[in-house]
């Protein structure tokens, strides 16, 4: 499902216009990203819970010259899903 999608869905299941869904899925994603960016944990009910995991600095192989290459270290999304969203799927 695309973005246009869910907005069409969303509005309609709100029963408001497809411009006030679209504002309520940009203000929610806004907010997911400045937590995230934060360092903290957002979890949505149902849905699940994202939050940053850091991964170290490491040494790899380029697999094309096999030359040992330093990966830097970085940080990650994490999303851990709910248990309501692993019920659906299965």
């Amino acid at each position: 499902m695309k973005k246009d999608e869910l907005l069409k869905v969303l509005a309609e299941e709100a029963d408001v216009k497809k411009v006030e869904a679209e504002k309520v899925l940009n203000a929610f994603v806004d907010t997911l990203l400045d937590e995230v960016k934060k360092g903290e944990k957002f979890a949505v009910a149902g849905l699940g819970t994202f939050s940053v995991a850091e991964r170290a600095a490491r040494e790899g192989v380029n697999p094309k010259t096999g030359e040992k290459i330093h990966i830097a270290a970085s940080k990650n999304v994490k999303f851990k899903a709910a248990k309501k969203l692993k019920e659906a799927v299965n």
